[in-house]
């Protein structure tokens, strides 16, 4: 029996009967049946989500906030108590290792416990002003929010989104990606068992074609929150224009891991590889162009070839892999393709890039050295596991190579001098920066891009800004 959508929080199938298969990336073979979701599903979740809401009336929306805060701690105790079932299915339906995945589940949790207490701690201001009178800045919810979601990390980044957007009183409508929609019916069941209400609850599989076309251009939507490639974030903000909805996007990278000789190089070459090679390349933070200053170009490429080497790569249900699949054939093939572009440049593969003999979507990590930031290979988003390796001449180069991209989402800075990590960072375009380590993104803190990376930020306190509009109100005396 084919998985159902869900719809003000029951589940059901879809409006025209259809349904579509997902595919186990490990395997190639068929791992579940989905119903299909069409425009006529969306019509149906907007009029009872726009109904539930009701111009900011809605049971939800009225909910004090400290009471939505409650029940957004229930939604990080359940993912707890449900860690092996959310973790073996994201395992499965988009190839994490179980490691990185029960990692997920527990960031998703964490997500939920900080808007749970976020939730009463957003608040407006009252402002003096020259007339007599009390004037109030309020925060209200912006009503139902559409928040599409990509395959690489469908069950955080859903998270990401869910959570300011509840904890702010709008209903949600989910809309996960076609390859990877089965841990998003999972926490749709979850926030209803939660004590959210079911009229504020929909998750609708289907293609972006159709189900993201029809929620970001209806007038009932009235944010949208996107994550996924930069060419689909345009066309929202086209799409959107008409009815002037509120957009956030956070769209495509191609950050840069800069190593100057000054720095600890044995470790910023032991930590690199998985900034790039982590869920198979396919992270909008991947450290994608390494930029390592030429003194040390050959020690850091050495070190770093031989970590790239030893990462084991297998079945994600086995707790010793670090690296599983690609999520499908295709997207394999445009990382191959990506190869045989750069060495056609004049780059060379030092490692990696092959095919192993298994079935399922497997590609070993691939170390391409002495590559110019003109290349294709080192302007364009691969979106897998390919790291170029580009040298540079001093600090003014390193600047200007990393902030030689349409993109400027992540990226890292190691060395050892803490008056060059300062002038360094405050010179390099982009949303995100890490010093002396490659981790990206901490709830509490805002991430998003510059450049075709985006638009507006995600977590951390102003994301509930995001979630919110402000209403001013004037008491005359």
């Amino acid at each position: 029996m084919a998985e159902q959508l869900i719809i003000a929080g029951k589940r059901q199938d879809a409006a025209e009967g259809a349904t579509f298969s997902v595919t186990e990336p490990a395997t190639g073979k068929p791992l579940a049946d989905v119903a299909k979701a069409s425009a006529v599903d969306v019509d149906l979740a907007l009029a009872a989500a726009h109904a539930a809401f009701a111009d900011g009336r809605g049971t939800w929306a009225r909910t004090n906030a400290t009471q939505r805060g409650r029940v957004l701690h229930r939604v990080a105790e359940l993912l707890r108590e449900r860690e092996d079932l959310f973790a073996t299915t994201e395992a499965r339906g988009a190839g994490h290792p179980m490691g990185d995945a029960r990692w997920e589940v527990g960031a998703a949790a964490g997500t939920f416990e900080y808007y749970a207490g976020a939730a009463n701690k957003h608040f407006g201001q009252v402002v003096p002003v020259q007339d007599a009178g009390l004037d109030v800045v309020l925060r209200e919810p912006v009503g139902p929010v559409a928040l599409i979601v990509p395959w690489n990390f469908p069950l955080l980044i859903a998270c990401w989104k869910l959570a300011p957007a509840l904890a702010c009183g709008n209903p949600v409508i989910l809309k996960p990606a076609s390859l990877t929609p089965l841990t998003a019916l999972l926490l749709g069941d979850l926030l209803v068992d939660a004590g959210i209400p079911e009229d504020q609850v929909y998750v609708l599989p289907g293609p972006g074609g159709v189900i993201g076309d029809a929620l970001v251009a209806d007038h009932r939507t009235a944010k949208i929150s996107f994550t996924g490639e930069t060419t689909t974030g345009a066309s929202i903000l086209k799409s959107s224009a008409d009815h002037i909805a509120r957009v956030s996007l956070e769209l495509g990278g191609k950050s840069a891991a800069v190593v100057f000789a000054d720095a600890d190089v044995a470790a910023a070459a032991a930590d690199t590889p998985m900034a790039v090679f982590g869920n198979a390349g396919q992270d909008c933070c991947a450290r994608s162009r390494i930029l390592v200053e030429r003194p040390v170009y050959d020690e850091f490429l050495e070190h770093f070839t031989a970590t790239t080497k030893a990462i084991r790569l297998g079945d994600p249900l086995d707790d010793a892999t670090e690296m599983g699949p690609m999520i499908s054939a295709a997207q394999r093939q445009t990382s191959l393709d990506y190869l045989g572009i750069g060495t056609g440049e004049g780059a060379r593969v030092v490692t990696g890039g092959e095919v192993p003999d298994r079935e399922g979507f497997y590609l070993t990590p691939a170390v391409v050295a002495d590559v110019g930031n003109d290349m294709r290979i080192a302007r364009e988003e691969i979106f897998g596991p390919v790291a170029s390796v580009i040298p540079f001449d001093g600090e003014e180069e390193a600047i200007r190579i990393s902030n030689d991209s349409d993109y400027g989402l992540s990226g890292s800075l190691w060395t050892g001098n803490a008056t060059r990590a300062i002038r360094v960072a405050k010179s390099l375009r982009t949303g995100t920066l890490s010093v002396n380590t490659n981790r990206s993104v901490r709830f509490e803190a805002p991430f998003g891009g510059y450049k075709k990376s985006g638009l507006g930020r995600e977590l951390g306190m102003g994301a509930m800004d995001a979630y919110t509009e402000v209403k001013n109100v004037f008491f005359s005396e």
